[in-house]
């Protein structure tokens, strides 16, 4: 097992009493070479746990382990050190996530730079080399981000990530700020890279389509919290939590004819408060198959089958 986490929780106080449960204990495993594709609606805590997960963000609660070792609750500037080496993240914005003021080889070469391994020349051979590898000119490392494109500040940022050589990366919807054109080029990209470097990836992302296609496995988080998880195709194919099936329906046919033709079912309402989260299913408000006890007594993360958990009060 290469990640696992164990009830990990990310809390925000606000002050005044009120609590934002951005993500409430949550459990999962990543096995070594897997990808993990992790879905659900803006708000439901996917890039929170991401962050909290890698210690971008301090745990509220929970644990998370790497290579069975537990990751510290709050990292300090020497555990960023060591881990840095092992787990990354590339950032869905390619805009904001990378330093106007710094050259492409400053931004990429600054995980080498830190780990205070390599010459100058060295740090800049290797981001030579990394630029090659995701497409782009190596010629073009002495200039800034806003002399390129979206799709190729993408490149950067994955660049970036994986010039230290990782272990594990969060992909935290790496492609929504992209155009359509573009977004095939960046996950063709990320496989490549998984394949020859044996990386273990999680995938975030809101296109259910896009996760089923780049995943092995998939879990679904709504307000916080994993409301199912197995194979890719059988959550796609087969979902078995009504949030699941909702967001399953909900996502676009690409033949222009069978979307026209098929029956649309939209989620109904907006994703409930995150804040003073109360007992009791939290899409209950939204679930056209709540029942009384939905309202009142939080479902249990259940195995429905082999390698499929849900929680739901259907299967409890």
């Amino acid at each position: 097992m290469l990640i696992k986490t164990d009830n990990l929780t990310k809390h925000f106080d606000l002050g005044k009493g009120q609590t934002l449960h951005a993500v409430d204990g949550v459990s999962i495993e990543i096995e070594e070479n897997e990808v993990l594709g992790l879905v659900g609606e803006s708000g439901s805590g996917k890039s929170t746990f991401g962050k909290t997960l890698i210690g971008l963000l301090p745990k509220t609660s929970g644990m998370a382990f790497y290579r069975d070792q537990p990751l510290p609750e709050r990292f300090s500037a020497t555990d960023h050190l060591h881990y840095s080496r092992e787990l990354q993240m590339i950032f869905q914005d390619p805009y904001s996530s990378l330093n106007p003021r710094m050259t492409v080889l400053d931004i990429i070469g600054e995980g080498l730079h830190i780990q205070g391994q390599y010459s100058r020349q060295e740090i800049r051979d290797h981001v030579a080399s990394w630029l090659f590898k995701v497409g782009l000119n190596p010629d073009h490392m002495s200039r800034y981000p806003h002399e390129f494109s979206g799709g190729q500040r993408q490149r950067i940022g994955i660049a970036r990530a994986m010039i230290i050589e990782p272990g594990f990366v969060v992909c935290d919807e790496p492609i929504s700020a992209l155009d359509v054109s573009v977004q095939a080029q960046v996950i063709n990209l990320l496989d490549e890279l998984k394949e020859s470097m044996g990386l273990t990836l999680m995938f975030i992302a809101h296109d259910l389509s896009m996760v089923r296609y780049v995943s092995d496995r998939m879990a679904v988080m709504y307000l916080g919290a994993v409301v199912e998880s197995g194979p890719a195709d059988e959550v796609f194919f087969e979902p078995r939590h009504p949030y699941t099936e909702l967001l399953v329906q909900s996502n676009p046919e690409p033949d222009p004819q069978r979307e026209s033709a098929r029956d649309y079912i939209p989620i109904k309402g907006e994703i409930t408060s995150p804040i003073n989260v109360q007992p009791g299913c939290r899409f209950a408000d939204r679930c056209p198959k709540v029942m009384d006890q939905c309202r009142h007594v939080t479902p249990e993360f259940t195995a429905v089958e082999n390698q499929r958990q849900v929680a739901c009060h259907l299967y409890n």
